[in-house]
């Protein structure tokens, strides 16, 4: 059974940043497309930024293109999402997802197969 798990949120000032991490469990990691999603209260969740199994290609929302990478540390065993120049649209619940059949899949929340429980990120000014 696949586990995900989330770590790394909390309060930051706007124009700063903020590391997510995300960690698999029950899977080797480098075997799944991996993305972050987000949600605001009252509306529908979205895609962040994902990236293939191996790391090769990544694709991100425009709302944080040239803000945000998203990358693997295989030696941790890992997946992050660093953000960068925050604003307070940054506010949400961020969602760690896995498994859709391609990282391409970043707009379309039903094609990932697992999710993990989500960490909140609060922007501040």
């Amino acid at each position: 059974q696949v586990h995900v798990l989330e770590s790394g949120g909390g309060s930051v000032q706007a124009g700063g940043s903020l590391t997510l991490s995300c960690a698999v469990s029950g899977a080797d990691d480098d075997e799944l497309t991996m993305a972050w999603f987000r949600q605001r209260p009252g509306e529908e969740r979205r895609g962040v930024a994902s990236i293939t199994e191996v790391g090769g290609a990544k694709w991100y929302a425009d709302s944080v293109k040239g803000r945000a990478e998203i990358s693997r540390r295989r030696y941790e065993n890992k997946m992050v999402l660093t953000m960068t120049n925050l604003n307070k649209d940054a506010t949400a619940r961020y969602y760690c997802a896995a498994g859709a059949l391609w990282a391409q899949h970043l707009h379309d929340p039903s094609k990932w197969k697992f999710w993990g429980q989500g960490t909140q990120v609060i922007v501040s000014s």
